[in-house]
Parts: structure tokens; C-alpha cells; sequence
């Protein structure tokens, strides 16, 4: 989390217990362990482990470190890419790209949650049926982590939505600012006014249709 975003918390008073936080030590100039300590102050919902550039000992060293600020601070921590990691810090929640969700079916007794990073409705059925207790889906908004990679969109993540059972996280161009809380507001708004005029219009004429139709039968006998 950059310092821009931490300032914007710090406005707000408390992320969200349904958001699921993701490292990157690179975009803060603190350090990853000072930085997990200011977000853990806000308590979000966990806190992913996410620094895939370090080989398995540095990232050993550095998970038993940020698991121990998590636990102080109540705030789950998940572990990211190396299952046997978790294991020999007894951390039961992972988070795994779907190619080693795959790879990794036997090793994943044990954990209780298991997550994995979708981009397609298919490849989230898919994660569903792999195990998986929650996916993220994105990317959702344009994001310079896939910079000239188009985003899917909110269509792309409704759809992902109805295909699964599991809780998704939208992940992709997420920011903590109220015009994307209204952005998402005026798209449950219009989603939900969508289905309720198109469900009394249907009930309406289905009435009005059966009942003129039985007045024209009574009528003619």
C-alpha cells in the first residue's frame, strides 16, 4: 500500500472488513513490516503476503515476521505461493496462483483458506471446484500493474459473481475514494432498479394480459 492510500485511510478511519489487503514492499518507501503495522490498525478483512519476487528462504524469513505483527493485531494473514511455507509456520490460510492450485491439490490438507487469482468465469468455476474458499477476479479498473491490458469491468465481475458459491474480490484499479464507492453504488442501484421494474412490468402485463383475456371469454359465451 502506497503512502498516498495510507494517508486516505487515515481520512476515512477504517478500511473495510471486507476488503483483503496485498503487499507490495516496492510502492511504499516505509518498511513492508512498518507499512503491515499502519494497515493493521484499520482491520481489514486479512492481509496477503503477496511478494512473489523473493525465492522461498527470504520469503520464510519475511512471513514469520509479518504473521507475527498480524497476530498481534488481530488481523488474519494469509501466505502467498509457497504452501509448504505456511505449513512449517502453521499459517492455514494460502493464497495460490490457479497453475499451482493445480499442482498442489495433495499439499492443501489443513489449510482453511485456500485462495487462488481468477480472470475468466470459467477459470473461477474451475478454482471452485479445485478447493478454493475465495478467488479474486480483476483486473477490474485500468491498472499500472497491467499497463495497455484493457480491464474486464464490473459485467466481467457480476458475471464471475453468479458462476461461483464463494465470496470474490474484485482486485485491478481498486481505490479507496468516494467516487468509486458511488461507482459501485450506482451500479447495485441501477442492477437491483433493473430487475425489480423488469419483474412488476412482467407481473403487470402477465395480470393485465389474463385478465382482459378471461373478460373476452366471458363475453363471447
Amino acid at each position: 500500500m502506497s503512502d498516498t492510500y495510507e494517508n486516505k485511510i487515515k481520512e476515512n478511519g477504517y478500511i473495510n472488513d471486507k476488503v483483503i489487503c496485498v503487499t507490495n514492499r516496492h510502492l511504499s518507501e516505509k518498511s513492508l513490516a512498518r507499512q503491515v503495522e499502519i494497515v493493521c490498525k484499520f482491520h481489514p478483512k486479512a492481509i496477503i503476503l503477496r511478494e512473489k519476487d523473493l525465492p522461498e528462504d527470504e520469503y520464510m524469513t519475511l512471513a514469520n515476521e509479518i504473521l507475527d505483527i498480524c497476530k498481534k493485531n488481530n488481523v488474519k494473514c494469509i501466505l502467498h505461493f509457497y504452501p509448504n511455507v505456511a505449513k512449517k509456520l502453521e499459517c492455514d490460510a494460502i493464497h495460490l496462483p490457479l497453475f499451482k492450485l493445480r499442482e498442489n491439490q495433495k499439499c492443501l490438507s489443513g489449510f482453511k483458506i485456500i485462495g487462488t487469482s481468477v480472470h475468466s468465469v470459467e477459470e473461477a468455476i474451475e478454482a471452485q471446484n479445485l478447493g478454493a474458499t475465495y478467488i479474486s477476479a480483476g483486473h477490474i479498473f485500468a491498472t499500472d500493474c497491467k499497463k495497455g491490458v484493457p480491464p474486464r469491468g464490473l459485467e466481467f465481475l457480476k458475471e464471475v459473481c453468479q458462476a461461483v458459491n464463494i465470496p470474490v474480490y474484485a482486485i485491478g484499479g481498486i481505490k479507496l475514494s468516494d467516487d468509486f464507492l458511488l461507482f459501485f453504488l450506482n451500479f447495485f442501484l441501477s442492477f437491483f432498479l433493473n430487475f425489480f421494474l423488469s419483474f412488476f412490468l412482467n407481473f403487470f402485463l402477465s395480470f393485465f394480459l389474463s385478465f382482459f383475456l378471461s373478460f373476452f371469454l366471458n363475453f363471447l359465451l
